[in-house]
């Protein structure tokens, strides 16, 4: 009784600060459903509010905004002004690179206002407002010369004060999330994305996008006993010098899935400049985890010999190219260990040319040790010169800001340089940068599995495909195929893998990620002719894709358009059995023959993981639906063909 009446009195709190002359200014979505509020909340303090609804109803209540010269002060406002009559529509079409889908409507209606302070902790500043059909976006611009202290540093307030006790969860590091967890049960910090359910039938995303070179990635704050979550105020140092606030970023799906296609964190980030047609998007593999396996008396290690195995296997099935990892160059950590030299150098050039001859590419792994202590620009240049195709930049040091800095400035330089990249071990989080440079193919934004058995679980999984997928790529390492029970042979992270070999290939297709980086060797993919068949399909760019089902923590169907317009449909459980029925209503008009492979009767994640059965070829239509048994831990892999 005490916590209901506690949000009681906080949601009236909300509702009493709109002052009774303040005129409300409404910014409506194309499709009128969801609509962004903003005013003047009354005496006494004049603060600048804003609401967000989903159908006529609350779903962010009247809630604070805005820059001050402290970090403790609210935006006291003397003037709204909105600065064109009426609001503008805007509808384009964007095309990607490479991404969810082959084209993503741009449709958006938008409104600037202008917002004058009251007292010399205020300035002049511009709120931008989007309000797209499945989302609200906002970001603050300060108005140069109207600073009344121009010498001071500015903070900015947003708090997201939402209209109820929702349900939520959220990314955690290399952790599983955080949640379910009401939010008034919440208290202390709390790491984008967060991902609410606000009833069965609306699902929200609290996240940012284009977020600016020298800005601090967001970070969200609670109160137990409260449902707001207030963004950590940071400085913005000398704010005259060009400084755009990042959007403010408030998603919304009817379901956890709509969440998942939604490519509005990439729509508020500025296009491309130049030509990234060099991007290769697709399947790679990596020599890291093959290290130490053996097939047959042969024995992988990460070496030139190998390592022309891989590439002739990825060649042969239209993968993409080979990731090679750490210590090519030297102990990664060793200061000393120059990242164009060292014992491997002249094998990994031998290898990148064996591998072009090929048509597949390499990319070379650079510790921030090597990228800090040698010139980054000449050391790219180098790979640029040896024809790498890609780097993976690894454990990069520095607080939030250094490390976004350093991330933006590191893909611009790899991006000069005609190279693909991939940032692991705490990156900063994706806010949809992958549009303006789509050479940002990936980042461990999440658990590697194979680096985290301590924690990761089936359930694992598919929380993180409902919750750090939303926020962009991300790297996860799936489709380690030698599960039987016991340790491997391999040299690091022998131990064993919860998962099954069907639910570790759905899980690829599932992932979003330009680099879907696989981690075993080629004799266990030729092990299980039909899951490579399905693997081998996973050609890219995606024509299309869309979340078929799911909840948040349980399960996850996805279905993805491959560029030769194969249907792969991928499901994935987290710890329970389950029968689900999957309609097959994405296909396009005429006949088609599906290849299903699922988990066997006897399949389980703990203790039978490498048994499966392939269903003899079915014929299928836009109005057939079929009905699938995951095992505990499992999945299953469909591809469709006309």
């Amino acid at each position: 009784m005490r916590k209901v009446l506690l949000l009681a009195v906080f949601a009236v709190s909300f509702l009493c600060r709109i002052g009774a002359q303040s005129e409300v200014y409404d910014v409506k979505s194309p499709d009128n459903r969801i609509c962004f509020s903003l005013a003047q909340g009354g005496a006494p303090d004049l603060t600048l509010v804003y609401k967000v609804t989903v159908d006529g109803k609350n779903v962010v209540d009247w809630s604070n905004v805005g820059y001050t010269h402290s970090a403790d002060n609210v935006c006291d406002v003397a003037s709204i002004v909105p600065l064109s009559r009426e609001t503008s529509p805007v509808k384009e079409v964007w095309k990607p690179i490479w991404g969810k889908r082959k084209e993503v409507k741009d449709v958006y209606n938008t409104q600037t206002f202008q917002i004058a302070g009251a007292s010399v902790d205020m300035a002049v500043f511009n709120l931008e407002v989007r309000v797209y059909n499945d989302g609200v976006a906002f970001r603050m611009i300060p108005v140069r010369g109207t600073y009344k202290n121009e010498s001071s540093d500015y903070y900015e307030h947003t708090v997201f004060g939402f209209a109820g006790d929702f349900t939520a969860w959220y990314y955690n590091g290399e952790r599983h999330n955080i949640g379910p967890e009401k939010l008034s049960d919440a208290n202390g910090e709390r790491l984008p994305i967060m991902i609410a359910k606000a009833a069965d039938d609306l699902y929200l995303g609290v996240h940012e996008a284009c977020l600016g070179v020298d800005g601090w990635p967001m970070r969200l704050r609670s109160e137990a006993g409260s449902t707001k979550m207030s963004v950590i105020p940071e400085k913005i140092v000398n704010p005259q010098e060009e400084h755009v606030g990042a959007w403010r970023v408030l998603m919304v799906g009817r379901t956890p899935g709509e969440l998942v296609d939604s490519h509005l964190l990439e729509l508020l980030n500025p296009e491309p400049q130049g030509d990234f047609s060099w991007v290769r998007p697709g399947v790679y593999l990596w020599d890291w985890r093959i290290d130490g396996a053996v097939w047959e008396g042969y024995r992988y290690g990460m070496n030139y010999d190998s390592w022309t195995r891989m590439i002739d296997f990825a060649a042969e099935q239209g993968f993409q190219g080979l990731v090679l990892d750490a210590n090519w160059y030297g102990p990664e950590f060793e200061k000393d260990s120059d990242p164009t030299k060292g014992d491997k150098a002249h094998d990994v050039q031998r290898i990148i040319k064996y591998g072009k001859d090929k048509g597949v590419g390499v990319w070379l792994y650079l510790n921030d040790v090597a990228g800090t202590n040698y010139p980054i620009e000449e050391t790219l240049a180098q790979y640029e010169e040896w024809g790498a195709s890609g780097v993976k930049y690894g454990f990069m040091n520095g607080n939030p800001q250094e490390k976004n800095r350093k991330t933006q400035e590191i893909t611009a330089l790899c991006a000069k340089h005609h190279l693909m990249v991939d940032y692991h071990d705490y990156p900063v989080h994706p806010f949809g940068q992958m549009r303006t440079w789509p050479n940002a193919v990936t980042r461990e934004y999440c658990k590697a599995q194979l680096d985290g058995r301590q924690i990761f679980q089936p359930k694992t999984f598919v929380t993180s495909a409902f919750v750090n997928m939303v926020a962009g790529p991300i790297d996860q390492n799936n489709g380690f195929l030698e599960l039987h029970q016991g340790r491997t042979t391999r040299k690091d992270n022998n131990q064993e893998v919860p998962t099954t070999v069907t639910g570790e290939i759905a899980r690829t297709l599932i992932t979003w990620s330009g680099a879907t980086v696989i981690p075993d060797i080629p004799e266990y993919y030729q092990k299980y002719p039909t899951l490579l068949e399905f693997l081998s399909a996973e050609k890219q760019p995606w024509q299309e894709s869309i979340t078929l089902a799911g909840e948040i923590g349980e399960y996850i169907v996805m279905a993805r358009q491959n560029k030769d317009g194969e249907w792969l449909i991928g499901a994935a459980t987290n710890e329970d059995a389950r029968t689900i029925s999957i309609p097959l209503n994405v296909l396009g008009k005429g006949k088609y023959t599906a290849t299903v492979t699922t988990d066997a009767e006897d399949t389980h994640y703990r203790t039978n993981r490498e048994t499966l059965k392939t269903q003899d070829p079915v014929s299928v239509n836009r109005k057939s639906a079929l009905t699938i048994d995951l095992a505990p831990g499992g999945g299953a892999c469909i591809l469709i063909r006309k």
